[in-house]
């Protein structure tokens, strides 16, 4: 059962839980891996995504490694980086040290 009352706090709750994402992979990754190819990277790892996806509902069991809503999380923050991206301020932007 859900905690939240209404939609939009569910909604919030997740986008929370992206930006903690987000944050924890960019320290382990930088931006380099996006840059260097851009909005068609980001398109080839969606794929990719969505390609695990696939396979994991068809399997029976819970996966090993990754979970679907692992990856449905990091479709999730994919999609944020594109509009960054897109936006000049992926690029330019830096983390917020406090973070």
């Amino acid at each position: 059962m859900s905690k939240q009352k209404y939609l939009d706090q569910a909604f919030d709750d997740e986008l929370r839980k992206l930006l903690q994402i987000f944050i924890k992979k960019h320290k382990d990754y930088g931006k380099d891996n996006i840059l260097d190819n851009g909005e068609l990277g980001i398109v080839f790892r969606v794929n990719d995504k969505l390609r695990r996806i696939q396979n994991l509902m068809g399997k029976a069991g819970d996966p090993l490694n990754e979970s679907m809503k692992d990856n449905w999380q990091d479709i999730a923050v994919y999609g944020i980086i594109a509009l960054l991206l897109k936006d000049d301020r992926f690029k330019e932007l830096v983390l917020d040290p406090e973070k």
